[in-house]
């Protein structure tokens, strides 16, 4: 069975006791802390070896490296091959810094956005920048809604289902 679900399975364990779940995630959140404090002081280094070597490097089990890699996928320059992951499979960190921030507001894991180590990457102009970009990709904007009798938005003067209503 391929690692990821093995980690999906035991992670979002629907039969799984919810106090054991619950120290799995505090475990692991503490584990993927202190992993991407290592990733963000040299952000330009791109980490390679197996899934095996990366969990040795960072002193977690391969489970959590799994997790790990499940997570960070969608913020690499270059995508892990994570649904057939095995231990001796080939894998890089190599993330996109704006995308990773991003991706960590987008999850609202303030213990990672808030990582003192984004200091020497991005200034807090920068930072507050990405956090508003982000925050608002994923509002929805409802357009004022325009009636017949409104004036009409082209600026003509006339009322909307006289001028460009009138074909609509």
């Amino acid at each position: 069975m391929a690692l990821l679900k093995q980690w999906r399975d035991m992670a979002y364990s629907e039969t799984a006791n919810k106090g054991d779940l619950q120290r799995l995630w505090a475990d692991y959140f503490q584990k993927e802390k202190e992993i991407y404090a290592q990733l963000l002081k040299t952000p330009d280094e791109t980490v390679k070896g197996t899934v095996k070597e990366l969990a040795d490097k960072y002193e977690v089990e391969v489970m959590t490296m799994v997790g790990f890699l499940d997570g960070i996928n969608d913020s690499l320059k270059e995508a892990n091959p994570i649904e057939e992951m095995e231990e001796d499979t080939q894998v890089n960190l190599g993330f996109d810094k704006e995308l990773l921030y991003k991706n960590m507001v987008a999850a609202g894991a303030d213990w990672l956005y808030e990582l003192e180590e984004w200091n020497d990457i991005f200034d807090e102009d920068k930072r507050k920048n990405l956090y508003r970009e982000q925050k608002q990709s994923t509002t929805v904007r409802k357009e004022k809604r325009v009636y017949p009798n409104d004036p009409c938005p082209c600026g003509s003067g006339k009322k909307y289902k006289k001028c460009c209503g009138k074909n609509a």
